[in-house]
């Protein structure tokens, strides 16, 4: 195995106030620890990802990790970070790795490139860390508070997460400091530094923030509603009565006298916003992504492909604003089952129930939903993107 990444995520952090841990506060509809794992789970060269938590939070960890590819089953932190990060590396040496990357579970924009650069630094290093220069001017200052002198910052540089090692040095350093019961070493590249190796730098970014405080996650929803590429998709679907004894709406199994014929469930209220997301996107349609010819797809429930649609929203580091279904047809009565389709619209997007709107119409009896041959859905998908160089 070439790349695994360690994320600690087993903090309490409490100067974020709330009810919730900080790693589990939501922006822009989901956690931030699932936009911190969404940037490592995307890129090619990672392998498999440990997330080191803490055993109050599984419901939380559950729904950050919900549908990921490449996440190990958690771990349990210990008392310090400096703990924490030796239980991801015990659990990870079960595999192997031949290069791990040290992140913040609370770092939710680490940059694409900020993390090839992470792993590229390790061709010539066993230990590289990312950095920033420093700008403000640093005083040193007495117990008091008055100043004793102004540091030299052309030598000093502000410290990011991910932090890049060769895995065996790392976890023989790491167990070499618990045996010597040093416990005070603050970051994995201290531990590198007190067993002797040289630690290397390489460009940070001042995008990669730590979110500390609810000042922090202010600026970071802030950062989210600022996305600049606002885009609108549309979708439309149709499918006809059959045999069956309910149809699917929305991702609700509503009770009638018929189904719905089609290769999948024919829920043509997802299918309509999946494609509705897609368009926003650019990026093809339902049957581009899950050919009708493709045996797998035969009777799948239609949530796959919305969560998809909305996966790939997430994977280009935007958010889905707002999504809006029309169904259209006589029968049967949507009305009654509104509410619960758009909770479950939101649920499979992870979406407040705010950013989803249904609605249901009849064509006054005309034409083939007139005739009650079969239903029709109309959908909008509204998404915000970052603003592309040259777009």
């Amino acid at each position: 195995m070439a790349c695994a990444v360690l994320i600690v995520a087993a903090g309490r952090g409490t100067r974020a106030g709330g009810a919730v841990p900080k790693q589990y506060h939501r922006l822009g509809g989901e956690s931030v620890l699932r936009r911190t794992l969404l940037r490592f789970a995307e890129c090619a060269a990672v392998d498999v990802i440990q997330v080191v938590t803490h055993p109050d939070d599984a419901p939380l960890y559950e729904q950050a990790v919900a549908g990921l590819t490449k996440v190990l089953p958690q771990v349990a932190g210990g008392a310090t970070r400096q703990q924490s990060v030796r239980a991801g590396l015990e659990a990870l040496a079960a595999y192997g790795p031949e290069r791990v990357l040290v992140q913040d579970g609370a770092r939710p924009f680490t940059p694409p490139e900020v993390i090839a650069r992470a792993i590229a630094a390790l061709d010539e290093n066993t230990a590289a860390i990312p950095v920033l220069p420093v700008t403000d001017t640093i005083k040193q200052v007495d117990a008091a508070g008055h100043v004793t002198g102004t540091v030299d910052r052309a030598m000093l540089r502000a410290v990011q997460t991910p932090q890049a090692f060769r895995f065996a040095e790392l976890l023989a350093a790491h167990r070499a400091a618990a045996d010597a019961r040093v416990a005070d070493l603050t970051d994995d590249a201290s531990v590198m530094e007190w067993a002797g190796h040289t630690v290397a730098t390489f460009a940070g970014d001042s995008e990669n923030v730590k979110l500390t405080s609810a000042e922090d996650l202010a600026r970071a929803a802030r950062m989210l509603a600022d996305l600049p590429d606002v885009r609108t998709g549309t979708g439309f679907d149709v499918h006809a009565f059959g045999p069956g004894d309910h149809v699917m709406l929305g991702g609700v199994a509503i009770p009638f006298d018929r189904g719905l014929d089609g290769h999948s469930d024919a829920d043509v209220g997802l299918h309509a916003l999946t494609d509705a997301v897609l368009g926003a996107l650019a990026d093809g349609d339902i049957g581009a992504h899950f050919p009708p010819s493709d045996p797998q797809w035969k009777g799948a429930t239609s949530d796959r492909f919305l969560a998809f649609a909305i996966e790939r929203v997430r994977e280009r580091g935007g958010i889905v604003a707002h999504l809006d279904l029309t169904l259209i047809c006589e029968a049967p009565k949507v009305g009654p089952h509104r509410d619960a389709i758009r909770a479950e619209i939101a649920r499979i997007c992870d979406l407040p129930l705010g950013r989803v709107s249904v609605k249901a119409t009849t064509t006054e009896k005309l034409g083939f939903t007139g005739r009650r041959e079969g239903i029709a859905a109309m959908a909008s998908a509204t998404i915000r993107l970052p603003l592309e160089i040259g777009a």
